[in-house]
């Protein structure tokens, strides 16, 4: 085997000017599927984080029938005290979360003495939330990254629209479940930042204020956020949570709860799925360039070489042997041309990171675009190289294998 390899070596050095057109050619195609892969990836992967972890969280769980009115912020359709202490047995015994954070949603009016307008809040346990949402306190952009009892933190379009500055005065007023009316005054110790999608215009104050607000007698919940430990294992923990929790039932023997991952809650999931696909045809691209690429040269390495194919196989020279050679030849191709592409695109994608090349997504601004090339994508991509080589020397090598040696002989 090892002479076969110096062999085909030799005989790639003979044709050089073909043999560096086709790495070549093979080297520009890896690095652009590298850049492109580790740049759509980077980016796919900073905007689940930001919807994620300043928004949604990966999990939520609500009440049976809530997602399909949330635009309403159903109240009549909140969890109640006991399905509050079931989940938190539920999710408290899961060692895959890291932690998760109970809301009460709702709509509202609010008002700056001078003027009125609509607002959509969330009450929450401050801790809680920022733990299962971190880069919730990177969107306050004025005022303390916390918030204590009779304050609100308000987003940052509804400040400037109606001049409404932190240490102002403000007050909420909601509808309950009976339809009965009732306000409450707050102070505005933060604006938050507004980002794309569901949730990104909402105000927070704290669930104990929302409770009171909306005059509740025990404590009720909108909706769990969650928060895992393996963003990686986010469809199979989903999966496990829906078969615990599908075994709630009422009184009806149906399911109490329903759970969603961020896929079924943001349209941003949809924008990832384009992402992948655009990926993936980009790497039939690439398979296309190496298969025409590796064929073309050795059909031409073929046909020019029939007579010295015929003079070994007078010789003696089994035709495994002769195939061999020749798909050695496209192997030899694919791993070079595969490994020197690796090389560079790890290089561009440095120096990428070097440039801090700066982006908007959605109402955030300046986001620096930190690229990163995962092991398991360079191993694919480099096997995927290889292994085209190979099937591509495959048919000339066939033909080459299956020559009559007399008829290879007598070739002008």
């Amino acid at each position: 085997m090892a002479n076969l390899f110096r062999i085909a070596i030799r005989n790639l050095m003979r044709y050089k000017r073909r043999t560096l057109l086709t790495a070549s050619l093979i080297t520009i195609g890896v690095v652009f599927v590298l850049v492109f892969v580790s740049v759509s990836g980077s980016f796919k992967n900073m905007m689940i984080g930001q919807i994620t972890d300043s928004m949604l969280g990966h999990i939520q769980i609500h009440r049976k029938g809530y997602v399909a009115s949330i635009e309403n912020l159903p109240v009549n359709l909140n969890l109640k005290a006991e399905g509050m202490k079931k989940l938190e047995k539920i999710l408290g015994n899961e060692s895959e979360i890291e932690s998760f954070t109970p809301r009460i949603k709702f709509g509202g009016m609010f008002s700056n003495f001078s003027e009125t307008t609509n607002i959509r809040l969330n009450g929450i346990y401050p801790d809680k939330e920022f733990a299962t949402v971190p880069l919730l306190t990177s969107r306050i952009t004025h005022g303390r990254k916390t918030m204590n009892r009779g304050e609100i933190i308000i987003p940052e379009l509804l400040s400037k629209g109606m001049n409404v500055k932190v240490g102002d005065t403000a007050v909420i007023v909601a509808s309950n479940q009976d339809g009965s009316v009732n306000g409450k005054q707050f102070a505005v110790s933060g604006v938050i930042e507004s980002i794309a999608g569901p949730g990104g215009r909402d105000g927070y104050i704290h669930i104990d204020d929302a409770a009171e607000l909306l005059r509740m007698e025990e404590t009720e919940i909108s909706e769990i956020a969650v928060r895992l430990k393996d963003f990686d294992k986010l469809d199979r923990i989903t999966a496990k949570l829906e078969e615990s929790l599908s075994k709630e039932l009422n009184k009806m023997d149906k399911p109490v709860f329903e759970v969603h991952s961020w896929k079924k809650l943001s349209p941003f999931y949809h924008i990832s799925r384009m992402i992948d696909a655009l990926t993936f045809f980009i790497k039939l691209m690439l398979i296309a360039i190496v298969l025409i690429s590796i064929m073309n040269v050795m059909i031409m390495a073929v046909y020019e070489r029939i007579r010295e194919i015929g003079t070994i196989a007078a010789i003696g020279t089994l035709p495994s042997k002769i195939l061999s050679l020749f798909v050695i030849e496209g192997f030899c191709l694919g791993f070079i041309g595969g490994l020197i592409g690796d090389i560079i695109g790890i290089a561009v994608v440095a120096v990428i990171n070097l440039s801090k090349i700066r982006f908007d997504f959605g109402m955030q601004k300046g986001l620096v675009l930190m690229t990163n090339i995962d092991p398991s994508d360079l191993i694919a991509i480099s096997a995927t190289v290889i292994i085209v080589s190979v099937i591509a020397s495959l048919q000339p090598a066939f033909k080459a294998s299956r020559m009559d040696p007399i008829d290879a002989l007598r070739h002008v």
